[in-house]
C-alpha cells in the first residue's frame, strides 16, 4: 500500500511539473491530433467538444500573454478525467479490426 501511495504521489508531482493544467488544459487536451485523435474527436459529444475548444483558446491566449492561471483555477490531477479515451479506444480497435480483415 505504501508503494501505490508513493506511485500517486509521483504521478501528481508529475502531472503539475508538465504545467498544461496551469493554462486550464486537461490531458486529454495535449494529444498529438493524429488520425485516430482526430476521429476520435468527431465522435465527441457537442459539450465535450466546445468544452475542449473554450479550454484550449484560453490556453492560447493565456501562453500569448506568458500568464498562467490563478491557483485556484488549475486542473487538478483528481479533477482531470480522459474524456477522449473511451473515443480513441473505440478508434484505435475498429482500425485494427480493419488491417485484419485488409490482410485476409
Amino acid at each position: 500500500a505504501g508503494g501505490g501511495r508513493l506511485l500517486d504521489r509521483i504521478r501528481k508531482w508529475y502531472y503539475n511539473a508538465a504545467g498544461f493544467n496551469k493554462l486550464g488544459l486537461m490531458r486529454d487536451d495535449t494529444l498529438h491530433e493524429d488520425d485516430d485523435v482526430k476521429e476520435a474527436l468527431k465522435r465527441l459529444p457537442e459539450h465535450l467538444y466546445n468544452e475542449r475548444v473554450f479550454r484550449i483558446k484560453r490556453a492560447l491566449d493565456l501562453s500569448l500573454k506568458h500568464q498562467i492561471l490563478p491557483r485556484d483555477q488549475w486542473v487538478k490531477y483528481e479533477e482531470d478525467h480522459r474524456y477522449l479515451e473511451p473515443y480513441l479506444k473505440e478508434v484505435i480497435r475498429e482500425r485494427h479490426e480493419r488491417e485484419a480483415w485488409n490482410k485476409k
